[in-house]
């Protein structure tokens, strides 16, 4: 099947384009810079601000993944809702047969926050363009480079002890990247997805609290939490902004959303795409792996940069 990957380059995207092409599909890979795409399938320029280019990605397309969003723009909703119209349009006349979204978790009869909010609309307006949507509603997806991730881990890594407000409490079910990347591939061609929204989570529910400290005693480190009543959430976004790399439009938005608990209620994703999802230790020692690789890469490549131009 030719698929487009939209966000191609980005956290998700970037690691489900090489397991589509596994999977057997031909990947086009939608980014702005086509010219610096070094990642699985074929890059084609496109930007969701853009139908015109929209039009020209999706066509020959027989499915495609939505993965795009504005956080980090303080319209972002406006943003959001206008790509998502832009695309459904497109993906409609490219007669494209099934829109994959990454969505996220929460319910509709709790009081959202504007990012949850946000994310609900875009399913409707893809969904409104006439091509049937499968929605993946995911809450934390742990994996190096991820926002949400990297945020925690930097909270830990840079802060012995931490005043915290009330949200740490808010329960959450944080989720591997690469489970939700084998949900993503999983629901591609199943005829039971088409059409529907999956609460997708790992197997353990847990406090935004609990979270930190397991990735403090993962690292052997000592972290002291001292929760407070009154840190509104601009201060919050400020306070994150400060200790963290997260900017702070999308540090708002995120901790906008962590008063909302974000759990799975219906798991019928298990028997679509049946697996075991990774416990939250292992996301967690997973995404650090990753990060050391990383690191060691970028370093040697430092040092062999620097023997190049000593000789």
């Amino acid at each position: 099947m030719r698929v487009l990957v939209t966000g191609a380059s980005g956290f998700v995207g970037g690691r489900l384009a090489p397991a589509l092409e596994e999977a057997g599909h031909e990947v086009r890979a939608m980014t702005r810079h086509p010219e610096r795409y070094e990642g699985a399938g074929t890059p084609v320029p496109g930007d969701v601000a853009d139908e015109s280019s929209l039009r020209t990605a999706l066509d020959g397309c027989q499915a495609a993944y939505y993965l795009v969003h504005s956080l980090d723009s303080a319209d972002f909703q406006a943003k959001d809702a206008q790509a998502a119209r832009s695309f459904a349009r497109a993906a409609k006349d490219a007669g494209v047969r099934r829109i994959v979204y990454l969505g996220g978790l929460g319910d509709d009869s709790d009081d959202l926050s504007p990012h949850l909010r946000s994310r609900r609309q875009v399913e409707r307006l893809l969904a409104d363009g006439g091509v049937p949507v499968t929605v993946l509603r995911a809450g934390i997806v742990i994996g190096h480079g991820g926002v949400s991730w990297e945020m925690t881990r930097q909270l830990v890594a840079h802060l012995p002890a931490m005043i915290t407000p009330r949200w740490v409490h808010t329960r959450t079910q944080p989720i591997a990247v690469a489970d939700v990347v084998r949900y993503l591939v999983g629901v591609l061609e199943a005829p039971e997805a088409e059409g529907r929204a999956f609460d997708v989570g790992g197997p353990e529910v847990l406090e935004y609290l609990e979270m930190l400290t397991r990735v403090a005693e993962i690292q052997s480190r000592r972290l002291l939490i001292i929760p407070v009543p009154l840190l509104s959430p601009q201060l919050s976004s400020r306070w994150l902004s400060l200790v963290t790399d997260v900017d702070v439009q999308t540090g708002r938005s995120l901790v906008d959303s962590m008063t909302n608990e974000v759990v799975v209620r219906d798991d019928a994703i298990r028997r679509v795409v049946p697996f075991e999802p990774m416990s939250y230790d292992d996301a967690v020692l997973t995404a650090l792996g990753e990060r050391a690789r990383e690191r060691r890469a970028a370093r040697r490549g430092k040092t062999a940069s620097g023997l190049g131009r000593i000789r």
